[in-house]
């Protein structure tokens, strides 16, 4: 079978997985799981490395952390202005202030949907910005019924 392609036959290329720098995994784990709600997707263990992804609920893209020397090249908390997207600012922001994150204020940079922002930052620093995007909630990237990981 030939590789499946998009529009007008050009491959197509799916982020899936972002490398984010920690100097803690234990601590991350909790954080992204605990407090921001990340499914934790595994946590392989051998005598000589630690990898752990984690993913949003309804995203196609994980993060992975972890003690790969890769993964040791990139300073802890370097990673800046990663962007995740939600239907309801308000309610996002809620949760995460519930689950003990600290979280910036509201900032609406433009009245259509998609101009409002907050942000928030993992314990080493590596920042996120969140935004609205009223049409996530009426039309999901991935749809309800094709949201197993690994063949789940």
């Amino acid at each position: 079978m030939p590789p499946r392609t998009g529009i007008m036959g050009a491959m197509d290329w799916t982020l899936e997985v972002l490398i984010v720098p920690v100097s803690d995994i234990e601590r991350a784990v909790a954080f992204y799981r605990d407090q921001v709600g990340f499914h934790l997707d595994h946590d392989t263990r051998t005598e000589h490395m630690h990898v752990v992804q984690l993913t949003p609920t309804g995203s196609g893209c994980s993060i992975v952390i972890g003690d790969l020397p890769s993964q040791n090249e990139m300073q802890p908390g370097s990673l800046k202005g990663l962007q995740l997207v939600v239907a309801d600012a308000r309610a996002a922001r809620q949760e995460l202030m519930d689950r003990g994150v600290a979280v910036s204020e509201i900032m609406v940079f433009d009245e259509r949907d998609g101009g409002t922002f907050f942000g928030f930052s993992d314990p080493d620093g590596n920042s996120w910005a969140v935004q609205e995007l009223k049409v996530r909630g009426e039309t999901p990237l991935i749809p309800l019924d094709h949201r197993g990981r690994f063949g789940a």
